[in-house]
């Protein structure tokens, strides 16, 4: 009986001393506890209220304030006038908080974020991209609040309200977020609601929508939280279009590509860090595009995988990729150029450079990884007969690689790799490409149905490197190697004269259309660019009844045209102008002509041939180690062999060359 009093007696004192306890003395050590675990200080300003006596105990907490931390400066992340809370007594015996009451009475918060990815709202590691996790909320009261944000890495300014008043009946609104700003200088909308959070239960969705608009673009989702309020599992119907989609670099961080104007949906799964994009749907200027994405960050890098496909490509769109666009005058692309963007900039070529200068932002391809599968089943363009398009991307830490690219012709393929080193300043760009077998007759097909001037087969390679952080930039200091060569094929007779200027035979065969063809033996043109210039090697043309050579260079520096050719006729003729043709102008104005003030030196034909094809045995393993035996440029190598020219050790070279080295 003594020690059943004595256990009574003290369960009394406890009860009358939690009864009669001051709780705002525990305000200082409560303070210290929470500004040590979380690296800012933590005050209690106001009264501290306990409610332990019920199935739901709660909390009243006037005035809580919590600061930015050292980095941030001076000011609070938030404060609180008024929190009134309540939590569920039984569920928190498992390790589950589940409130019945949340309530928040003129809450100011200012978010900060900076250039260096660190967040005043992050309590752990920046590294750390684990989405937010929340308990489910019965009843949440937000009266007055206030919001604002200075994202510096969104180039972000925002200042809202946002509020949430509910009865038990279920009157009055959900969760409403409304704020407005600015995001890369483009006026920036922010709408976000949420359903009524009366009853929600952890295996109920709770249901949100979001409406976000920045200068042109515009975002909308609507959505659920699988598991309220667990923002790391999340289903949404996704809706994007604008100008371009490098905008939505500020808003999702990733250096997508300058583009038309697109418009698309997709069905989004949030799964923790990753995002899985399914049913993607919409279009990029004039082209079509589906297929799939996922997007994730388990730590402090994205990566991004994604299988695209287009039914019908216009090849134009294509081309803004690399930065290339409509033609402006000087002064609006430098005033393009300070827009930002995504892996290259929304500028488009200054007027009279075909080459695109657009620079890359070598530190946006360094912040993320990529692998993108792109295959477009059909292509549309203004000039070339252009069947299919694929690449397969690769972007590792700031190496962008493109391999394998291709491009289908009718008849004729163009294909090879692209890489792309942008860890160094200037970013390093190399280029191989090979084209195998290009039907001549579809690319030059005459007008109304006429017979095409020249049919064959042309193969080519280009191998190029390059330093520049524009497409123009690496052109302009390039070094490597262009040849191209049709090893045999049939041509226009009028077209074959005009090469060496027969005035009385070329053009009265041309006037008169006449179809006849004279056999194309040999073609080849070799460039040797070096630092943006590509100077003429060797180049000749050789038909049954004429042999022109080739000279002159390409400079990529100014984009210039200074080329010509000089034939000698195989047969007599009554009447010879030996005066060069000329193309000259610029790469995106080229003017052909002839040189009449300059005329062509005779010189013997063997003695050309001698000169001119005795390299081709040197030349041709460049572009295919077998097209040094094709039957008619071996002849002209075998012609230049009889007339005592040096080929044999140029074919031993060229054979050394083309031999695969062992490792």
């Amino acid at each position: 009986m003594i020690g059943g009093s004595i256990v009574a007696a003290l369960i009394m004192a406890v009860v009358l001393f939690l009864l009669l306890f001051d709780w705002d003395w525990l305000r200082g050590p409560i303070s210290r506890y929470a500004s040590a675990r979380t690296g800012r200080e933590v005050r209690i300003e106001g009264h501290l209220r306990v409610h332990p006596w019920s199935w739901t105990p709660g909390a009243e907490v006037g005035g809580l304030r919590i600061g930015n931390p050292k980095w941030a400066g001076s000011g609070d992340l938030a404060y609180i006038k008024e929190i009134d809370l309540r939590a569920r007594l039984l569920p928190l015996f498992i390790g589950q908080l589940d409130l019945p009451l949340l309530r928040l009475v003129e809450p100011r918060v200012d978010l900060i974020r900076d250039k260096d990815d660190r967040a005043n709202w992050r309590f752990d590691s920046p590294k750390s991209a684990k989405p937010a996790q929340l308990p489910p909320i019965q009843r949440f009261v937000i009266r007055d609040g206030q919001v604002s944000m200075r994202d510096a890495r969104r180039d972000l300014t925002l200042k809202g309200t946002m509020n949430a008043a509910e009865t038990d009946t279920g009157g009055g609104k959900g969760f409403e977020l409304v704020g407005q700003g600015t995001m890369n200088r483009d006026s920036f909308k922010l709408e976000a609601s949420g359903g009524p959070l009366i009853h929600v239960e952890r295996s109920r969705p709770y249901e949100f929508k979001l409406d976000l608009r920045s200068g042109a673009t515009h975002v909308t989702a609507d959505g659920r939280l699988l598991k309220p309020f667990n923002l790391g599992a999340l289903q949404a119907e996704l809706t994007a279009s604008g100008p371009n989609l490098a905008d939505l670099y500020h808003l999702t961080s990733i250096p997508l590509p300058v583009t038309p104007p697109y418009s698309f949906s997709a069905h989004v799964d949030r799964q923790d860090t990753k995002f899985i994009l399914t049913n993607l749907r919409g279009r990029v200027g004039d082209s079509d595009m589906e297929g799939s994405a996922t997007v994730d960050k388990p730590n402090d890098r994205r990566t991004i995988t994604a299988d695209i496909s287009s039914r019908r490509l216009v090849f134009s769109d294509l081309l803004a990729v690399t930065g290339g666009g409509p033609k402006v005058k000087a002064s609006a692309a430098k005033a393009a150029l300070k827009q930002g963007g995504g892996a290259t900039s929304n500028a488009v070529t200054p007027t009279g450079l075909l080459l695109p200068d657009a620079p890359l932002y070598r530190d946006r391809l360094q912040a993320m990884d990529a692998k993108l599968h792109y295959r477009a089943k059909s292509v549309v363009t203004a000039k070339w007969p252009l069947r299919q398009v694929a690449f397969d991307l690769t972007l590792d830490h700031g190496l962008l690689t493109l391999d394998p690219l291709s491009f289908e012709f009718p008849q004729g393929r163009l294909a090879g790799k692209v890489r792309l080193d942008g860890r160094k300043a200037p970013a390093v760009t190399d280029l191989d490409m090979r084209l195998t077998n290009l039907a001549l007759d579809k690319m030059l097909a005459g007008k109304a149905g006429g017979p095409p001037p020249i049919e064959g087969v042309m193969i080519a390679r280009a191998q190029l490197h390059g330093a520049g952080d524009t497409v123009h930039a690496a052109a302009a200091g390039a070094n490597g190697r262009l040849v191209m060569v049709v090893p045999h094929g049939q041509m226009r007779q009028a077209f074959a004269e005009l090469l060496g200027i027969n005035v009385a035979n070329g053009l009265y065969l041309l006037l008169a259309k006449d179809p006849k063809e004279t056999p194309l033996r040999c073609a080849v043109a070799d460039f040797e660019v070096k630092n943006g210039v590509a100077q003429v090697s060797n180049a000749v043309f050789d038909t049954g009844v004429v042999q022109a050579q080739g000279k002159g260079s390409i400079d990529l520096r100014n984009e210039t045209v200074d080329l010509r050719l000089e034939g000698q006729s195989k047969k007599p003729r009554i009447l010879r102008v030996w005066a060069p043709i000329t193309l000259k102008g610029t790469l995106l104005h080229p003017k052909p002509g002839v040189d009449v003030g300059k005329a062509a030196p005779q010189i013997g034909l063997a003695a050309a041939i001698g000169a001119v094809f005795a390299p081709l045995a040197a030349i041709l393993p460049f572009i295919e180690p077998g097209l040094a035996k094709d039957a008619d440029c071996a002849a002209l190598i075998g012609e230049a062999k009889a007339q005592g020219a040096p080929v044999k050790q140029a074919t031993v070279n060229a054979a050394a060359a083309s031999a695969p080295t062992k490792k």
